[in-house]
């Protein structure tokens, strides 16, 4: 007798991505993403914007998804939503429809944190790292290293105390006169550029504690002391100024990767999140890997940035587990976890 197989509909809505996959047993049948463009005119994320273009967005998308998937969707086992962390309106949205959703088709509610889905995304595909595994987590609005013993059994370790790296990347360009999202530009620009040309400073802080702010107030003032001299001198060296700060950026997430992994004696390492879509943190993270002996993991470019497939991988854990929310369930832009 064949088994069941288990079906989930996934919702990311936490920033500016309006996303929606179908899970089933583990593997993705369908991803589809609707990004919003408006934000770019702006310089960022313009909140009301964003929630009003869930709302646009979310029927179909889902509505792609459960087409693109090839299942009926009286074949869908549970809904599994964001729940937090991200800008509370477009948590709304997904979350009002994901409660309608499974109140409509009496199923069963999974709640997710959105950190805790970025991590496994690893989980989405093949060659998927044992455990105990070590998880960077890098992107506009977090930087953490998680302890990652099972699915879903993780520990944060330390994470940053101000900024987050992309935030950082994205201030700093901004500063550069790039455009939004800016954090991608610095990364294309970096590659042409030397990354030792300029000097900027690390804040050194203990533990596993991150601090970026000190590095986006050192690129502030030397640019205004440049300037004072040459008006154009960041557009004559953009090249090395992305360069050298993002070279000096990695540098700070690779020191404390590497000695949270000597310590607990992990060997089993990975980046999750938006900025692990980075080419020089890629690079830096094989690199490191292979100096220290490390199995590195690294999700594909599409399940680093925001999208609902890591929501259903996640949710498929918890769905093993019973581990379902029910109505009352109610979104947070800066929920804690593990």
């Amino acid at each position: 007798m064949e088994l069941k197989k288990v079906n989930i509909l996934a919702i990311e809505s936490s920033c500016d991505e309006t996303s929606a996959a179908i899970i089933q047993d583990g593997i993705v049948l369908s991803n589809v993403i609707a990004t919003q463009k408006v934000h770019e005119r702006y310089g960022g994320v313009v909140p009301e914007m964003a929630s009003r273009a869930h709302m646009e967005n979310i029927i179909p998308v889902v509505a792609t998804a459960i087409a693109d998937s090839g299942i009926e969707k009286s074949a869908i086992n549970a809904v599994a939503f964001t729940q937090a962390p991200g800008l509370i309106g477009s948590l709304l949205v997904g979350a009002c429809f994901a409660k309608s959703f499974a109140q409509t088709m009496n199923i069963p509610l999974i709640a997710v944190h959105h950190m805790q889905a970025h991590v496994l995304a690893h989980f989405i595909e093949e060659r998927q790292p044992e455990f105990p595994f070590l998880c960077l987590t890098v992107s506009g609005g977090h930087t953490q290293i998680v302890l990652c013993r099972s699915h879903l059994d993780m520990e944060v370790l330390g994470e940053t105390m101000d900024d987050a790296a992309g935030e950082a990347f994205d201030k700093v360009a901004k500063m550069l006169g790039l455009p939004y999202p800016g954090g991608p530009l610095i990364d294309r620009h970096a590659k042409s550029g030397d990354s030792l040309r300029f000097r900027f400073p690390s804040k050194e802080m203990k533990d596993y504690t991150f601090s970026f702010s000190g590095i986006k107030t050192a690129v502030l003032y030397f640019l205004q002391a440049q300037r004072k001299t040459d008006p154009e001198f960041a557009e004559k060296n953009i090249n090395d100024i992305c360069a050298s700060v993002q070279y000096t950026i990695i540098k700070m997430l690779m020191a404390k990767l590497e000695k949270a992994a000597h310590d607990l004696g992990i060997t089993n390492v990975g980046i999750a999140g938006g900025v692990s879509a980075n080419s020089g943190l890629r690079k830096a993270l094989e690199e490191t890997g292979a100096k220290n002996g490390w199995s590195v993991f690294i999700p594909r470019f599409e399940y680093c940035t925001d999208n609902a497939a890591m929501i259903g991988i996640t949710g498929y854990y918890k769905y093993q587990k019973g581990l379902f929310t029910d109505l009352s369930a109610t979104p947070s832009a800066r929920a804690t976890w593990a």
